[in-house]
């Protein structure tokens, strides 16, 4: 069965998508990624889809749903390298993607994963604080 790698950087997953997708390799990647994500904690979720020239209603909600079940599962969910006819076509679709962040690249997407990461972990400080009385 055809699968997409999912990579692990750190505490982030990178899903580098360089085929065309069809509905069961969407819901194959969906199945894997919500399994890793669990399975390694991880914090962040960047899908390049660069390589996708054409994205279907179908597909789009996949992302939508990745994103949504990745926030459920305490990670955030980056899309990076969108083509400007792939945000005509969602947008025509209707498609608002909730839950879903874009950046321009993957060094941005990156860096905003870093960022919420960061900005999580200093919540997380400060809803531990007890004050000794």
């Amino acid at each position: 069965m055809e699968r997409i790698p999912i990579l692990r950087i750190g505490t982030f997953l990178l899903v580098t998508i360089q085929v065309d997708m069809h509905d069961q390799l969407a819901l194959t990647l969906q199945e894997d990624l919500t399994s890793m994500i669990a399975r390694v904690s991880a914090g962040g979720v960047l899908i390049d889809i660069s390589s996708l020239e054409i994205v279907d209603s179908f597909i789009g909600r996949t992302l939508a749903n990745i994103a949504s079940m990745a926030r459920v599962l305490d990670a955030t969910t980056v899309v990076v390298g969108m083509q400007p006819a792939v945000a005509i076509t969602l947008v025509e679709l209707g498609m608002s993607l909730p839950g879903i962040r874009t950046a321009l690249n993957v060094e941005s997407g990156m860096q905003y994963l870093r960022d919420t990461l960061a900005d999580r972990e200093d919540e997380d400080d400060w809803r531990d604080y007890s004050p000794q009385g």
